[in-house]
């Protein structure tokens, strides 16, 4: 059937079971909100746009979703769900298709409701139901003789007989907009929580003659709401094991999938390996053959090739190159970008650093705003004093230069090529290349020096 789909999203209610002072579609599952979830499997449908429904909180949640694809519609009062579809009305367009999503539904997949609109025409409507084996809280699909839906009753009005039922709604439906502004008026709040049921279209299509085709989607999470925080953290789960088996089909060995927690994208090439308890947020690309330890947690990072990451190391907006070695207990900030070969030991800080190939900074030391050539030693405990209070200055060192332990660089300062810093130095003024840099203070021996003993 072609036609334009508009995608109403209902979003509007508290959520008073989650106990929190923000809508309940706002809480995060894999790193971003509920909501979001949703608008990305409604976006990736064609020629569709998204009306999110809201009333608790509007201000908070329309501003959440300021900036994107999608238009608001205010439910001035929660009185059900019919009710709040009712407010997007105005601004359906003429003979579209209108399916109808929830917030606080976050698994929904774009295939499933692919599937859902394909059964839309002008003679019936698409529903998606699920059978479950605990159906408790759901409403009920009742069919007639024939086996076609003739109703859906909710729990609470439910008789012994229907509650026997295991085929439940979703909640989610496709209908024609023209349907729809029909039969939306018809709905009355006759019912034991005295609201407005959506689900009360159906047995009114039915009345009209217009028939009702059932989609069920491929697996019940795609469809299981989120009314508190334990099902938010079930869900949170379900959601981690899919990009879980997502990634191992990719080519990467997960050393323990249930351990694993991805909050925005990941690449991979192949052979990767990945240990326990490592965190991905925001988008992550990583080469052929890299391993990351346990405990790890990367963000917006890119890793080349045959890159080795120890446990315990973060690593935030940097590049990775090939065959570098990074950790245990390393922290790259933002602006860090390593060379081939590179090694970064444990306890290293980068910030705005810059390694040229075969360059080492192994243990204990802090490289900030920084730019090293190739083959450069740093020795530990060093720092580039790099923030004057006001301001940060930049670290220059050429290839082969060697900075001995427990060194501080004064930035601004450049140390020329091939020149070493002797361990226990303070560098304020630039080093020639090839040079010899110290600043001890001499050494004093107090022979035959006795202890001071206690009175």
């Amino acid at each position: 059937m072609s036609r334009a789909t508009d995608i109403v999203i209902l979003a509007a209610g508290r959520g008073t079971r989650m106990r929190s002072a923000k809508p309940k579609v706002l809480h995060p599952l894999g790193g971003r909100p509920m909501v979001e979830h949703v608008l990305a499997a409604a976006n990736a449908l064609p020629d569709a746009r998204s009306i999110v429904v809201s009333g608790h909180a509007a201000e908070q949640l329309e501003q959440a979703l300021a900036g994107r694809a999608v238009a608001f519609a205010r439910q001035a009062e929660q009185r059900g769900t019919a009710d709040a579809v009712a407010a997007a009305l105005p601004q359906l367009r003429e003979q579209s298709v209108v399916l109808v999503l929830y917030g606080d539904v976050p698994l929904i997949s774009a295939a499933t409701l692919a599937r859902l609109l394909a059964t839309v025409n002008t003679e019936q409507l698409g529903l998606l139901t699920v059978e479950l084996a605990d159906p408790t809280g759901y409403g009920r699909i009742i069919r007639d003789c024939d086996g076609a839906v003739a109703a859906i009753v909710e729990q609470k009005d439910a008789s012994p007989a229907e509650l026997a039922v295991s085929e439940v709604n979703t909640g989610v439906l496709a209908i024609c907009s023209e349907q729809l502004a029909a039969l939306l008026p018809q709905i009355d709040c006759d019912n034991a929580q005295r609201e407005y049921y959506l689900t009360d279209l159906i047995g009114l299509a039915v009345a009209a003659g217009i028939a009702i085709a059932v989609t069920q989607p491929d697996r019940p999470s795609e469809v299981e709401g989120v009314n508190d925080r334990e099902q938010l953290a079930r869900l949170e789960r379900v959601y981690q094991s899919r990009q879980a088996t997502a990634l191992m089909a990719a080519g990467a060995t997960l050393a323990d999938p249930a351990r694993y927690d991805q909050r925005g994208s990941v690449t991979v090439g192949e052979d990767v390996f990945i240990d326990a308890n490592v965190l991905f947020e925001g988008d992550n690309r990583l080469g052929n053959n890299v391993t990351i330890g346990a405990n790890c947690h990367l963000i917006d990072a890119t890793i080349g090739d045959d890159v080795v990451i120890k446990s315990h190391t973060i690593i935030e907006q940097s590049q990775i190159g090939r065959g570098a070695v990074v950790g245990p207990f390393a922290r790259l900030r933002p602006g860090t970008v390593l060379a081939s070969d590179t090694k970064i030991g444990n306890f290293v800080e980068t910030k705005k650093a810059v390694l040229g190939r075969g360059s080492k900074i192994n243990h204990l030391s802090y490289v900030g705003d920084a730019v090293l050539g190739e083959q450069v030693n740093v020795g530990a405990g060093t720092i580039t004093c790099n923030y004057d209070g006001v301001n940060k200055h930049q670290t220059v060192i050429g290839d082969g230069a060697f900075i001995g332990s427990n060194s501080a660089l004064v930035a601004p300062v450049t140390v020329g090529a091939g020149a070493t810093v002797g361990a226990g130095s303070t560098i304020s003024r630039s080093v020639e290349p090839d040079n010899l840099a110290l600043t001890r203070a001499k050494q004093t021996v107090i022979k035959g020096w006795k202890k001071p003993t206690k009175g």
